[in-house]
Formats: structure tokens, C-alpha cells, sequence
């Protein structure tokens, strides 16, 4: 069948006012294309320097199954599983280092552990997507639910970082200020953030950045499936975080853009700035690779977390090193933080609690430079926030204080401003009433008191997280 028409038909609607979802699912409908679809159709989502393209992934497994599955009872889902729109591609004479069958291989085993697992499509399509410009969340990425959701709240912290603290100087930066920013800022913001944690991954001395290019550079054996977006990386190395930042703002829709896999790319970058060398010595003997399959998806271990916020891929939260009694009464050393970095982590799971398991963070994570921490709240990532750069700072500005918490939920259309009183100690009286423990103790106010024991949280009259 001859589908160079239909390519055309494509390329033509690209230009209208439909979205590159819309223009998939009218072609879908139209014709039955899909049944011979077996090698990749490009078509021009955009055009960045006459390189970028996109084109799509072939049927595979389940989401094949699932499409086939629609399309005999005459639906169409809202979106087509395997129809992913591959990267959006630079050139491959950029001058990056091509990526090698060796590196590929190590790359798989150090995030899924063997070679023969690949990315979701809830993966494949996780951005670095910022709410509209201007809007009360402007500063802020949209996190969908997934694997994925974990590194985009784990950013949001740098970039937060980075608008709060590194761009002013001011002790006390008003919220305004992040409620304020234009499309040219969030793409600075998320080119110096993704930087910045690159270099720290790096030691401060180095930062790979990755991208797709239009050409694949070896062929896989039979122990390596083909994803279609590692074969076709290219490594670019530097040697100053800013020349890196900059190269990253260069190439910002790499991964900002719908389509561009950012979330992976930023991931690969990661591990490669880092390098698998060093991220076997951070790892101990609970810890063999970076992703956990979980209910149907991969999820990040609680290392690929610590690499952003601190460095060093940690496998655990607590200071230091521990020993640990395995059988046969072999000690085995658990590896924890090591030093504070400028952003923090906070845990509260009401599961642990109940089993009388909680798990410990240390002061490390629980006290970092900046007051901004991303929280795990049994299991759903948010970021909290201080804008008084000198909250840690003096134990004074403790006792009554303002705190921000984003949570990444689609429902939420502002950011919730808490009140935290450290002195007064009547949330348990205020709350002795409530039958239901889950309004008693709700789950953000128990995390804040992880850090603040006993404090009384006011949530000026937004409705609790429970």
C-alpha cells in the first residue's frame, strides 16, 4: 500500500490549529493504514534549524493489543498507545559523541536491570511541561500520573531553586514573583535547573547532555531490544555548567516539547553525567538498579531521587552509612547521605506508620541549605517551599513561619499557602473531635511534622489534602 499520500495529508494539517494528538486520531479514523504500518513514517511537528523531526514507534506487545482491541469494537482510544511520536531530532553532525552498543547495554541494566525491558508509553511521553505563562502556577510543570511524575516533581525543586534563590538575592523573595513569569523565563528557568543538577550528578566537574539524532549507531544483538531512541543518542560533554545550561537552553523543546521524550533524555543524561561506574559505587547490596516495576509501570527507586537532590545516588534517606546483619551473619553496609545539598526530601507513608515501619529521613535531607523539599506523601510526590531564604538559617524564624506546598495534581489551580506555628501545640486538641483519622491527621500536615514536631499547620482557608 502505498501511504506517501497520506504522509502528505499529514504534513499539511501540521500547519492548522489542530494538535499533532487531533491530526493522529482524524488520520487513524480515515483509513486503515495502521494495519501495514511496520517501519516508521516521519512527518514535520515542527522545525528547529530544518533538523527536528518526529515520526512514530511500531506496534508493540500489549499496546498493539489494546489498539486492535478498540479498533474491533469501532473506538478509538483518546490516545493510541503504541502511535508514540518519537524524538524531536537534531542533526547528526552536531558533533556529539554517538552512543555504542556497549553503552547502550549498560544504560538498560543499570535502570531496569537486564536488557530486554524499555520505556512506557506514559514514560515515552512525559515532558518538561510548564501551566500557561502568567498563570498562578506559571512557575510550575504539569506531572501526570506515572513513573515519570517522581523526576518532574524532583525538578520542579531546582527549578524553584533557581527562581527563588539563584536569580534573586533578596532574603525574602514574595510568592508574586513566581506567579509572574513569561514562556522565555520558564524555558531559562528549566535550562539552568536540568544544568545545574547535571553538574552536580557530575561532581562539579563535568555534564553529558543527550539527544536524539536522525541516524542509529549500532546494531543490537538479540540480547538488546530496540527502542528506537537509544540507538540514535548522541553524548555532548562539557566542562562548565554554564556552557552546559546553555546547550540545553539551545535545545530546550528537546525536552520540553510535546513528543520530545524529555523526561527520558533529561534521565539518560543524568546517568551518564554521573557515569555507571559511579553509580555502582553509590549503590549497595538492596539496590541493583534504578527502576521498580510496580502495579503495571516502572516506578524510580528512592536513588534516582537522591542522584537529583543531591548528587549521589544513595539508595537510602537516613545519614551516613549503617551496618547491616545479613544471614549468615555477614555485615553488609547500607548507603546513605553523606552531606546536606541545597534542597531537601521529607516522608510520611500512613501505612508504615500503622505497621510501626516508618522509614527515617535524616538531617541531611531534612535540613538542607534552602528551605524547599520534595515530599513523599504515602506514595504522591508535591514540593514545599519556603521563600525567606534564612528560614534554616536561625532557629528563630522557626517558631511561626509560611510555607508553599505545589502537588502536581491537576486539580490544583493555585499554590497552597500553609501557616506553620512551631510553639503553640494545639493541632491535636483542635483536631481530638474528628472521627476520621484521615482528617485528624492529614497526610501534608503529618510530613510537615516530620521537620517540626508537634507543630500546628493552618491552611488559610484552603481545603486540607487528606
Amino acid at each position: 500500500m502505498d501511504i506517501g499520500p497520506k504522509v502528505q495529508q499529514v504534513k499539511r494539517r501540521v500547519d492548522s490549529k489542530l494538535s499533532y494528538t487531533e491530526i493522529l486520531q482524524e488520520e487513524v479514523k480515515k483509513s486503515q493504514i495502521l494495519k501495514e504500518y511496520t517501519s516508521p513514517v516521519h512527518f514535520s511537528l515542527w522545525k528547529y534549524q530544518d533538523n527536528h523531526k518526529s515520526d512514530y514507534d511500531n506496534k508493540d506487545g500489549m499496546e498493539a493489543s489494546q489498539f486492535r482491541s478498540s479498533k474491533k469494537q469501532g473506538q478509538f482510544p483518546s490516545t493510541i498507545p503504541f502511535l508514540i511520536p518519537k524524538p524531536l531530532t537534531v542533526s547528526s553532525n552536531l558533533g556529539g559523541l554517538p552512543i555504542s552498543l556497549e553503552m547502550a547495554v549498560g544504560l538498560r541494566k543499570m535502570l531496569f536491570g537486564n536488557t530486554f525491558h524499555v520505556f512506557s508509553y506514559e514514560w515515552k511521553k512525559s515532558c518538561f511541561k510548564f501551566h500557561a505563562p502568567y498563570s498562578d502556577l506559571s512557575y510550575a510543570l504539569e506531572a501526570e500520573k506515572g513513573g515519570a511524575r517522581a523526576i518532574l516533581m524532583a525538578v520542579q525543586v531546582y527549578i524553584i531553586k533557581y527562581c527563588l534563590f539563584v536569580r534573586n538575592r533578596e532574603e525574602n523573595i514574595p510568592l508574586q514573583g513566581l506567579c509572574e513569569m513569561s514562556q522565555t523565563e520558564q524555558e531559562n528557568a528549566l535550562a539552568k535547573s536540568l544544568g545545574d543538577i547535571l553538574w552536580t550528578a557530575g561532581e562539579c566537574r563535568k555534564a553529558i547532555v543527550c539527544l536524539v539524532t536522525t541516524d542509529t549507531y549500532f546494531t543490537p544483538n538479540i540480547d538488546y531490544k530496540i527502542d528506537n531512541l537509544t540507538e540514535r543518542l548522541q553524548l555532548f560533554e562539557f566542562f562548565e555548567k554554564e556552557a552546559a545550561q546553555k546547550f540545553i537552553c539551545d535545545h530546550i523543546q528537546c525536552f520540553k516539547g510535546e513528543g520530545s521524550h524529555g523526561v527520558i533524555l533529561f534521565l539518560y543524561s543524568l546517568l551518564f553525567s554521573r557515569t555507571l561506574e559511579r553509580l555502582q559505587k553509590d549503590l549497595d547490596f538492596t539496590t541493583s538498579h534504578l527502576l521498580q516495576f510496580s502495579l503495571g509501570n516502572f516506578i524510580c527507586r528512592q536513588a534516582i531521587l537522591n542522584v537529583i537532590l543531591t548528587g549521589r545516588a544513595s539508595p537510602h534517606v537516613f545519614n551516613g552509612f549503617q551496618k547491616f546483619d545479613s544471614e549468615g551473619g555477614v555485615q553488609e553496609l547500607l548507603h546513605g547521605v553523606l552531606a546536606r545539598s541545597d534542597v531537601g526530601y521529607l516522608r510520611w507513608n500512613k501505612e508504615e506508620v500503622e505497621r510501626y515501619r516508618p522509614l527515617q529521613v535524616g538531617s541531611m535531607l531534612k535540613t538542607p541549605k534552602l528551605p524547599i523539599w520534595l515530599c513523599n506523601i504515602s506514595g504522591i510526590y508535591s514540593v514545599l517551599f519556603s521563600t525567606n531564604r534564612l528560614l534554616l538559617s536561625d532557629w528563630k524564624m522557626e517558631h511561626i513561619f509560611d510555607l508553599y506546598l505545589y502537588n502536581g495534581q491537576p486539580s490544583q489551580k493555585k499554590t497552597v499557602h500553609l501557616t506553620v506555628d512551631t510553639h503553640s501545640h494545639h493541632w491535636e486538641k483542635n483536631h481530638c473531635e474528628e472521627s476520621d483519622p484521615e482528617k485528624r491527621f492529614p497526610s501534608v500536615e503529618m510530613a510537615i511534622r516530620t521537620k517540626w514536631e508537634g507543630a500546628a499547620i493552618n491552611w488559610n482557608g484552603a481545603v486540607p489534602f487528606f
